[in-house]
């Protein structure tokens, strides 16, 4: 499974791109068939000044997941935990 991440109007450090390669890594435990993660982080002006968009594109079936939250940390796992869910009540219905 390939992750491509875009950071847009800032450059992501290597610690926070690591973080997310891990924990969007066991997504494909639950569809084998998603064959690339697309990331795109983003600086909000407001309050939860973080936004997390993540594209799941797999073979029949996308999933779109779009969280803000205070730290890119917290939107990734959010995330993360939100396309697992989807992605498991899909299977559910097939």
């Amino acid at each position: 499974m390939e992750i491509n991440v875009q950071s847009v109007k800032f450059n992501a450090d290597v610690k926070l791109l690591d973080f997310i390669e891990k924990k969007l890594s066991r997504v494909e435990k639950f569809n084998s068939g998603i064959k690339t993660l697309d990331v795109t982080l983003t600086l909000l002006p407001d309050n939860a000044n973080k936004c997390v968009k993540i594209m799941a594109r797999g073979a029949g079936k996308d999933y779109f997941v779009e969280k803000n939250a205070n730290t890119f940390e917290d939107a990734v796992t959010v995330c993360a935990d939100v396309l697992k869910e989807q992605i498991s009540r899909q299977k559910e219905r097939d």
